[in-house]
């Protein structure tokens, strides 16, 4: 099994192309990168910046340079001794102009005779296949016939065959699909989607005919041994997860696997499941969290309630997954529940709904995971005991039959509803403390301690030693750079608290979780741009549901809302406030910054580091997260690290893009060393201050954590790491090692120590 030392994501898109990615091949390489790590590859969507709205699996992107650009890269890639790990999209396909993707379009001209009907997720037994994609009042006044097809402004949909004459009105009653009104979709859709995005058809791997169509170019690649790893998306909207990696393991035997599986905290992977491990969100949040000091929470809470914010976390939770089931997934709802036996069709509809919303995980893997679904039936019932009956008959069903339709719809569909009521709308309104609002992260902790971390970094190395871990990805809520500088608020609570009220009552925001969010933002992101902050709050105002909303807009709110980062950054007297609060944390959050990526670079696990964050990288959600990246600064700062300069730090980063580029060097270079895991811990006043571990006998890590507290302490005062015998060598600096903290972290708060000659 080829297995990375480390990888790098770079997100391709017609601006940066296979030809781009070997452009920096070089770089990455001299960086100590083990493999490039690709967004999504194959054709994609017109103009799609992402690559995750896939139309045709069988080719390579042209807009990325095609066929020939992707070998030549490969080519490149190997000459260098680097892997390629490339991110694959098993669960749907874009819809959205139905002529680029030639099966979608072939089911819309023949129906349930196209080659392809039973390639996507329709359901027949309710007629014509609904395409939501007219306008507010769904008129179809706009229909023509065109060169043989029914047009709607700049959408073109096939004619079937023997169905052409009369007015376009006829001809579109005549067609395998109907046109109907966008409001309708969540309602009466009869194809599953990818969560509520109705131009994203969920697509049936689980059949062996499917999957061979969707994934042989693919693994035509892995088997060429231009690819050497995958990287799974959304596995949980699958039919079947565990077969799906069984077969896929079977036509990869060579490749790393990892799966973009969202554990809640302590909830394992699947044992069945034949991957290295995640793609790294459960990593993301121990390491972010023991750089948080939980002593702060009741400050947090504190401040929330003054200021209106919800603070009860499950009760906002259950509140936006119930608008997901009742608003957004309504017509996947219904098409469960009608598969409930016996049952009236309002209280299947209710337990089913209720079911899903009581989740305490993404979704249950029957026969697997048992406990999740028991889990879940309880949670409906205290939520709603009048549906006694109903919650009976659906686990007798769902017991019954763990690989029947019911409980396999029921399973794909509940991860869609935590997604999107926890992660897309509570993470929005529940902002007492944004930092914990994150992919896989547990807002309602307010950090991990020391203890914990090693016990979670042990059970990694023993159980997933070849899993992934991040500290920031495409779907993260911020930045690593961000969350790490909004972490030091933990450390000065009150000071925080006071500020807040002091900026509000110049210029708040009249929603009080969007009012928190956006200082928390504001501070942890300076100086941002006004336009980047501007686009921000109005996804995450769009998101919470609360004021406004993608779909049903209050343009007032929408307005002032737009207006606050300028009028805030134009208020001289307020801007500077701001100004001098971040100029106080701003050293700590470079402290917590190199503090949680060493970690993250030499824990147990293939580390990732995501395009551009080798320096500092204050980036907020996407589209945000995928701007364009300088590698002509990077190399240049890079060049100067090579010829042995140890940057002070500062607002450049070149302080952290040596910590990024040594400890990938070392890791590629004596992948030995980094075997096993051990505690070190300190001794003295400040002990609690030092995360230290060792990996193999020779290689040693220790960072400082809580930085405020250990300077408002006094410093190190004495402090000290016992260090196992021998000499010691800080590869950061090239000095010689001591025991003594205050000493060792005299040039950086980090050190990444190797023993004797190793």
């Amino acid at each position: 099994m080829t297995v990375p030392e480390s990888t790098y994501r770079v997100q391709l898109r017609p601006e940066f192309t296979f030809s781009d990615a070997a452009g920096i091949a070089g770089y990455l390489r001299d960086l100590g990168i083990g493999a490039l790590y690709a967004s999504p590859v194959l054709d994609a969507a017109p103009g799609s910046t992402h690559g995750y709205d896939v139309v045709d699996p069988t080719r390579a992107r042209p807009a990325l340079g095609g066929e020939d650009a992707r070998r030549e890269l490969s080519a490149l890639l190997k000459e260098l001794g680097m892997g390629l790990v490339v991110d694959i999209v098993p669960n749907h396909m874009s819809v959205e102009v139905p002529k680029a993707n030639k099966w979608w379009w072939d089911v819309l001209e023949h129906g349930r005779d196209s080659e392809y009907a039973s390639f996507f997720d329709i359901d027949w037994e309710r007629g014509p296949l609904l395409l939501p994609v007219l306008g507010d009042d769904g008129a179809v006044a706009e229909l023509s016939v065109e060169d043989g097809e029914l047009a709607y402004y700049d959408h073109r949909f096939p004619i079937a065959p023997g169905t052409a004459g009369g007015t376009p009105q006829e001809v579109h009653e005549r067609q395998h699909y109907r046109l109907i009104g966008w409001r309708r979709g969540n309602a009466e859709l009869s194809y599953r989607r990818f969560f509520d995005i109705t131009n994203l058809a969920a697509v049936r791997v689980e059949d062996p005919t499917v999957f061979a169509e969707t994934h042989g170019e693919v693994l035509r690649w892995v088997a060429d041994g231009d690819v050497t790893g995958l990287r799974v998306d959304h596995p949980d909207g699958l039919a079947d997860p565990g077969g799906y990696f069984r077969r896929l393991r079977e036509n990869a035997p060579g490749a790393w696997i990892v799966a973009e599986k969202i554990l809640h905290p302590g909830e394992p992977l699947p044992q069945t499941w034949p991957v290295d491990g995640t793609t790294g969100y459960d990593a993301l949040r121990e390491i972010a969290g023991v750089f948080v000091d939980p002593a702060a929470e009741p400050a947090f809470t504190e401040l929330a309630n003054e200021l209106g914010v919800k603070t009860g976390y499950h009760r906002v939770e259950a509140e936006a997954r119930r608008l997901v089931t009742d608003r957004i997934l309504v017509a996947e709802v219904r098409r469960i529940a009608a598969l409930l036996r016996d049952v009236d069709a309002e209280a299947a509809r209710a337990a089913v709904a209720e079911t899903m919303i009581a989740f305490p995980v993404y979704r249950s893997y029957l026969p697997e995971g048992t406990e999740h679904w028991a889990a879940a039936i309880a949670g409906a019932r205290q939520a709603r005991p009048d549906l006694g009956d109903a919650l009976d008959a659906l686990d007798a069903q769902v017991r019954a039959e763990p690989g029947g339709e019911l409980a396999t719809r029921l399973q794909q569909t509940s991860g869609m509803v935590v997604a999107k009521g926890t992660e897309d709308t509570t993470f929005y309104r529940y902002t007492r403390f944004a930092a914990l609002n994150e992919v896989g992260g547990n807002p309602d902790r307010f950090g991990i301690g020391v203890e914990e971390f090693h016990r979670l970094a042990a059970e990694r190395e023993a159980g997933h030693p070849a899993a992934m871990t991040t500290l920031t990805t495409h779907d993260t809520k911020r930045s690593e750079d961000t969350r790490a500088r909004m972490a030091v608020l933990a450390e000065v609570p009150g000071e925080f608290a006071d500020a807040v009220r002091r900026w509000s009552a110049r210029r708040g925001i009249d929603e009080p979780s969007l009012n928190l969010l956006a200082w928390q933002t504001l501070v942890s992101t300076w100086p941002i741009e006004p336009a980047r902050l501007r686009d921000y709050l109005d996804k995450a105002a769009k998101e919470a549901k609360l004021r406004t909303s993608w779909t049903d807009h209050d343009e007032a709110f929408e307005a002032d809302v737009a207006a606050w980062p300028g009028d805030v950054m134009g208020d001289a007297e307020l801007a500077s406030d701001v100004e001098a609060f971040v100029a106080r944390i701003g050293k700590a959050g470079y402290a917590n910054s190199l503090g949680q990526k060493l970690v993250q670079l030499t824990a147990p696990g293939v580390p990732d580091v995501y395009q551009g964050t080798e320096l500092w990288d204050f980036s907020l959600v996407d589209p945000d997260n995928r701007r364009p990246v300088d590698y002509a600064a990077r190399r240049e700062i890079l060049a100067r690290i090579l010829q042995g300069e140890q940057p002070e730090i500062d607002a450049s980063g070149a302080a952290k893009l040596l910590v990024v580029h040594k400890a990938l060097r070392l890791r590629r270079e004596h992948p030995a060393l980094f075997r096993g895991y051990r505690p070190l811990r300190a001794e003295g006043p400040a002990a609690e201050h030092c995360l230290a571990y060792t990996r193999s006998a020779d290689l040693a890590v220790a960072v400082t954590r809580l930085p405020v507290g250990l300077e408002a302490g006094g410093g190190w005062r004495g402090t000290v790491l016992p260090l196992p015998g021998g000499t010691w060598t800080d590869v950061l600096t090239g000095r010689e090692a001591t025991g003594d903290l205050a000493t060792l972290f005299d040039r950086y708060p980090v050190a990444l120590l190797v023993r004797g000659d190793a």
